[in-house]
């Protein structure tokens, strides 16, 4: 059966890219502030599930909320089902936006819009595919179910909840990465280092004392904002000479005022997402290394030399000792996503750490804590998503491969991620699209965007690859 998959993708460009906006301007950013028994995760992540649900069951999907955190659309018969994994929450839009962050503008062949790429954009794509395939009425062997998640730029409440509740697919893929096919993704761990409190450590009143720091909202984003307010007896106007001297071979852009009395130094970064911390530039790092080399009190001495010794420019775990790269996967890397200091609480730092298929986080976790024992900090908050792998030699990869090159005319490649995709929920997943190669990857960075056209062609990718995978019995 031959189907010009692109063709009938065009005929439905406008109603594509309409619902594409629609689901862009909802600012679907975790809130449990504002959490309520219907919407546990915010009211505007669940008006993204829900906008996602009641378009399914306008276009004659089965639709089903399940539990508020997630929900599903389905159509087709048969024993084996086909899961295709999105995910309809965002991470905060951050700073520098040239439009509206939730302004889905078009211009220059790109919607703009925090998500375009991760993974609205990517959302929508596969839900045209699929309504593609069934108002086509193809005949199929296995249903086809759309999971929609909330919490993927969280903690994957979403899906724990959904799995304990709902059927395992038998194979499927997560639109929410990069083509050709991703059959590797790295293990995420996510956790705190925190300062041990010192008793009766006398205070210097000549030191500088460090009132409060703060850098980045979550350990999956670069930080690109740190802010400090210092308490300094004598000779402000030098230290602030040398935060300037300091940051201005980083090219980074800085401010300082003087504010009740304390000096205030601020500094901007560039974001970019956790799993590859050298595409941004760490605010939180090059305002911590600027402090460790300040005349401080003992607390916030030994925290930003501790910060300065172990983390900045190093993300590859080389100073802490447990830096690992393998052939399938790559490097370890670790994203300091979040830091804070006041004078009364001392520090903490939150990471996340990204580690290769073939290494065990248990290793790592216990090289981590012994080094701390002897460096006045303890590890909190510790979580962490196993490694996710599969064969090339798979009937799913096997037919991903054929639907990519098809569509494309290109050679598909495996590749491997350091991020974390809803591919690794599923038993046989893997990561398929949108990012084309040669597209930069901006996702989770400002002025996020998707080109039309890549909107489009992924639509088509996802429309043949569903048949394909739907429509045989394997």
């Amino acid at each position: 059966m031959k189907i010009d998959w692109m063709k009938e993708v065009e005929s439905r460009k406008e109603d594509l890219i309409k619902d594409t906006q629609g689901l862009l301007h909802i600012k679907s950013v975790l809130d449990e502030e504002n959490a309520t028994e219907d919407a546990p995760l915010g009211k505007e992540v669940k008006e993204a599930l829900d906008f996602m649900l009641q378009l399914g069951e306008k276009d004659g999907f089965t639709a089903k909320n399940v539990g508020n955190l997630a929900g599903h659309l389905e159509f087709g018969a048969g024993k084996d089902l086909l899961g295709i994994l999105c995910h309809v929450d965002v991470v905060p839009e951050g700073d520098g936006w040239t439009s509206d962050p939730y302004g889905a503008e078009i211009r220059d062949g790109k919607i703009f819009a925090r998500g375009t790429l991760d993974d609205k954009g990517p959302t929508m794509a596969a839900y045209y595919a699929m309504k593609i395939v069934k108002e086509l009425g193809l005949p199929l062997n296995k249903r086809v179910r759309m999971i929609v998640g909330t919490d993927e730029e969280s903690n994957w409440r979403c899906v724990d909840h959904y799995f304990k509740h709902e059927e395992m697919p038998t194979l499927g893929f997560a639109p929410d990465a990069d083509f050709p096919i991703i059959h590797a993704e790295k293990g995420i761990s996510d956790f705190d280092l925190v300062q041990v409190q010192s008793e009766g450590v006398a205070e210097d009143s000549s030191r500088i004392k460090v009132v409060n720091f703060e850098s980045g909202r979550r350990y999956n984003m670069v930080p690109d904002f740190a802010r400090v307010s210092l308490v300094i007896q004598t000779e402000q106007t030098e230290v602030i000479q040398r935060f300037d001297d300091f940051i201005k071979p980083f090219d980074l852009e800085r401010k300082y005022f003087v504010d009740n009395g304390e000096v205030v130094l601020e500094l901007k970064g560039v974001s970019a997402h956790g799993m590859e911390p050298n595409n941004g530039k760490n605010a939180g790092l090059y305002m911590a290394e600027f402090l460790s080399q300040l005349t401080l009190d003992a607390k916030a001495e030994n925290f930003f030399g501790f910060v300065s010794r172990y983390f900045f420019n190093d993300s590859r775990g080389n100073q802490l000792g447990v830096a690992y790269s393998d052939d399938i996967s790559g490097d370890l890397t670790i994203n300091v996503g979040r830091l804070s200091y006041s004078n009364d609480k001392g520090g903490r730092l939150g990471l996340n750490l990204r580690y290769p298929v073939t290494s065990k986080m248990e290793d790592t976790k216990e090289k981590i804590e012994d080094l701390l024992k002897t460096e006045g900090f303890q590890l909190e908050n510790f979580s962490d998503s196993k490694p996710h792998y599969v064969e090339e030699s798979e009937f799913l990869v096997q037919t991903l491969k054929k639907v990519y090159e098809e569509q494309t005319g290109e050679e598909a490649k495996l590749i491997a991620i350091g991020g974390g995709t809803y591919a690794r929920s599923l038993k046989a997943g893997v990561a398929f699209g949108p990012l084309f190669p040669g597209r930069p990857d901006i996702a989770h960075q400002k002025d996020e965007y998707m080109y039309i056209e890549d909107l489009l062609k992924a639509t088509a990718i996802y429309a043949q690859a569903i048949f394909e995978l739907a429509s045989n019995e394997k």
